[in-house]
C-alpha cells in the first residue's frame, strides 16, 4: 500500500475470470495481480500487501474462506471483495462474518465491481 495507484489483487482459479477482471480494473486505472490460487496469493502478500483483494469463494484446496481466514490474522486491514458462481445464503452470511466488504455474484456486473473495489479502498480513485 502506499502507491499513488491502487493495488488490486485478484484471486481466481479460473483464468478466463482473471483475465477479464485484470482488463476491466486495468481500464479502470487500477494496478493488478493476479493469482490462481489462495496460496500463491498469501505467499506474495508477505511481500507487499494490495489495497483490495477480489477473491473467489470455491477453488481447489485452499477457498475463498480459507484465505478470507488467513487474511484475518495477519493482515485484517485488507478490504476483500467476494465474487462467486455458487451463491447461497449461508456463504454469503459466512463471506460477510470473516469481513468481506462486497459479495458479488458470477458473472459479475462491471459497475457494481468497480463500485464495490472503491467502497472497500475507502473511495480511493486511480
Amino acid at each position: 500500500m502506499g502507491s499513488d495507484v491502487p493495488l488490486l489483487a485478484v484471486v481466481d482459479d479460473d483464468t478466463d475470470v482473471r483475465v477479464a477482471l485484470t482488463r476491466l480494473v486495468s481500464s479502470a486505472g487500477f494496478a493488478v495481480e493476479t493469482f490462481a490460487s489462495g496460496e500463491a496469493f498469501l505467499r506474495s502478500i508477505e511481500d507487499h500487501e494490495p489495497d483490495c483483494v477480489v477473491l473467489d469463494l470455491h477453488m481447489p484446496e485452499m477457498s475463498g474462506f480459507d484465505v478470507q481466514g488467513a487474511l484475518a490474522s495477519g493482515h485484517a486491514a485488507v478490504p476483500v471483495v467476494i465474487i462467486t458462481g455458487h451463491d447461497t445464503s449461508e456463504s454469503r452470511a459466512r463471506a460477510i462474518q470473516l469481513g468481506a466488504k462486497a459479495y458479488l455474484c458470477k458473472p459479475v456486473n462491471d459497475e457494481a465491481l468497480l463500485a464495490a473495489i472503491g467502497a472497500a479502498i475507502g473511495g480511493m480513485s486511480p
